[in-house]
């Protein structure tokens, strides 16, 4: 352990949000930080490279401080924030949340404990009129209440505070990953190793807007498992999972590795299609009984297992184009 105590006055608060083409939120996210309960020491809105109308929707906002840097990924824009920030506890949401009234109130009060480095929130739903966004924020809940401790190993960027001196003892987010893909869990991570703990706090909640658009999240899915090979090979330790992780997203990975498998030899013997059957089949039964375990309907269940069979898919793809990159971008660097 390497803890540095720091007794600080933690009533001092300053709120960071990334921001890229967000003119359709941005507005609803600064204003619901403005009328927090515990009011925040500033606001600082980090636009990264947005070619909306985001900066002329900010310039509303006359009491916020707005910084437009070249597109760089939100860990860069997080870590500009925080150079600025004032406050000795950095909160971060994005620029698609809504933060309850009593977002800060409830976070703040965990940093009286010395030990507590970082407070980690939930999610509330800004859009729930959309079936793929309900099917994503019933998913999240169900990790939320059933997988997630008291102290947890990972926190979301979108909901969380961190004390400024263990932000800036454990170097920050990792500006490597260009996108939201795993930059979160790697400061979690270094902030436990560090000796620090995360609270999560259930009850600080912000709301939401989930994706719309299948097409889209199922890239950014895509994305999450290049990308966790990175993560992985800086933090070999986490490769079981954290605290989110579900058994079924440790099942998902060989079951499409044998779908593939069984696709190859599908065309020789009779009986590795029948196989390639069993698997997409049990795959296929798996999702639906979860989804069934976390939608209201039975017709969300069904919508929302399918996006899941294909998610498992698109996430192994993923992992195996990353296994490739990562490690053929190591090899090269070692010669």
């Amino acid at each position: 352990m390497n803890v540095k105590l720091v007794y600080m006055d933690h009533r001092s608060v300053s709120v960071v949000v990334p921001a890229y083409n967000c003119e359709s939120t941005i507005a609803r996210t600064i204003t619901a930080i403005k009328n927090q309960s515990f009011k925040p020491k500033d606001i600082i809105i980090i636009d990264d490279g947005s070619c909306d109308g985001s900066a002329h929707t900010v310039k509303f906002f006359p009491e916020v401080k707005y910084v437009f840097q070249p597109n760089a990924g939100p860990a860069a824009a997080r870590n500009k924030g925080a150079e600025l920030a004032e406050g000795e506890v950095l909160f971060f949401t994005d620029s698609d949340c809504i933060p309850a009234k009593d977002w800060i109130e409830k976070m703040i009060q965990h940093f009286d404990r010395p030990l507590i480095g970082a407070v980690a929130g939930s999610y509330g739903i800004a859009n729930a009129d959309n079936r793929l966004a309900r099917g994503i924020h019933n998913e999240i809940l169900f990790r939320h209440d059933h997988l997630m401790p008291e102290y947890p190993s990972a926190f979301g960027s979108y909901n969380v505070a961190i004390r400024k001196s263990v932000f800036h003892q454990v170097g920050g987010f990792d500006e490597s990953y260009r996108w939201a893909s795993g930059e979160d869990n790697d400061l979690s991570y270094k902030l436990l190793k560090a000796g620090f703990k995360i609270y999560f706090e259930r009850a600080a909640k912000v709301d939401h807007f989930h994706a719309t658009s299948i097409f889209r999240y199922l890239k950014e899915q895509y994305r999450h498992g290049f990308w966790r090979v990175r993560l992985y090979m800086a933090h070999p330790d986490m490769v079981k999972g954290d605290n989110y992780t579900f058994w079924k997203d440790i099942i998902e990975m060989p079951l499409a590795f044998l779908t593939l498998v069984f696709l190859f030899f599908s065309v020789l013997p009779y009986g590795a299609a029948v196989m390639l059957l069993i698997v997409l089949l049990f795959n296929g039964f798996m999702q639906l009984i979860f989804s069934c375990m976390t939608e209201n309907t039975i017709y969300d269940a069904i919508y929302y297992s399918f996006i899941l069979f294909v998610r498992s898919y698109l996430r192994f793809f993923g992992l195996s184009t990353g296994i490739c990159f990562f490690f053929f971008e190591k090899f090269s660097k070692k010669n």
